[in-house]
């Protein structure tokens, strides 16, 4: 099966599509949307035909810590099989972003993948006043205020999305990989979804995706966030060359805010 041996690019991809941010707020946002010790759940599920296969799970944990002499978040984003397909192609993948609590911006960034016994780590130290990246294999320019993969997403759940108008693009700049990546969002709108978990009032956005070995390029995947102020990913979408993946908000802890886009629980 195609899926297991794909578990972690379709996790990054995914973790892609959910970051969106205006480029006239990509700077000096204030964060009121997450907390230490906030800790994210989430269910990859693949289907080819009719039947939704349980994949991998995904889990996001958001950390106050010191880095540098600064007061930052650590993300942390994790990404495995599940224990059915592991006898077949185990995956492990770990990936870490240290957010400036002040800036909202990426300070480091570190990839570390484990996927059936194939390794990549990348580490990505960023000095946005120079407009810079050095990795592990070079040195960038970066224009201002460049995110990181993980910190993308939660500078993303920052954002107003009442500013927006149905049809409206959010451009965004993501490094990944040692590229940067000029995307964006389509702000589709509001309206009522049902999950795994339950049932939400949800922001409905519709991200412009790279072209790959598993994702087709243009706007096929949907992505549906909390229509509350902790703008969580509820679930996301999308057609893959081989069938399509579904991903699901199973759980979560310490949210900074009341979930009240909640209306029922399963």
């Amino acid at each position: 099966m195609m899926l297991p041996k794909r578990i972690g690019l379709i996790i990054i991809v995914l973790l892609i599509s959910i970051s969106a941010f205006a480029q006239n707020e990509f700077c000096g946002i204030r964060n009121h949307s997450f907390q230490d010790g906030e800790r994210l759940n989430f269910k990859v599920y693949y289907n080819m035909g009719r039947i939704w296969i349980s994949a991998g799970d995904a889990v996001f944990t958001a950390n106050s810590e010191t880095f540098s002499g600064r007061k930052v978040f650590h993300i942390t984003g994790e990404g495995k099989t599940s224990k059915s397909y592991e006898w077949f192609y185990k995956v492990r993948d770990t990936y870490e972003s240290y957010i400036d609590q002040e800036s909202m911006l990426p300070v480091k960034f570190v990839r570390n993948v484990n996927e059936g016994g194939f390794k990549i780590y990348n580490n990505v130290s960023f000095n946005q006043s120079i407009g810079q990246a050095v990795s592990t294999k070079g040195i960038y320019n970066i224009p201002k205020c460049t995110q990181d993969v993980l910190s993308a997403i939660y500078y993303a759940r920052n954002i107003d999305y009442n500013h927006y108008k149905p049809g409206d693009k959010i451009p965004f700049n993501l490094f990944l990989d040692d590229k940067l990546y000029s995307l964006y969002i389509r702000y589709v709108g509001k309206e009522q979804i049902k999950t795994r978990y339950g049932t939400f009032n949800a922001i409905k956005i519709v991200p412009l995706l790279i072209e790959g070995s598993i994702f087709k390029g243009g706007e096929k995947m949907v992505v549906w966030v909390s229509d509350d102020n902790n703008h969580l990913p509820l679930r996301i979408e999308s057609p893959i060359l081989v069938g399509s993946i579904k991903v699901d908000l199973m759980g979560y802890d310490k949210l900074r805010n009341p979930f009240s886009s909640l209306v029922s629980k399963k």
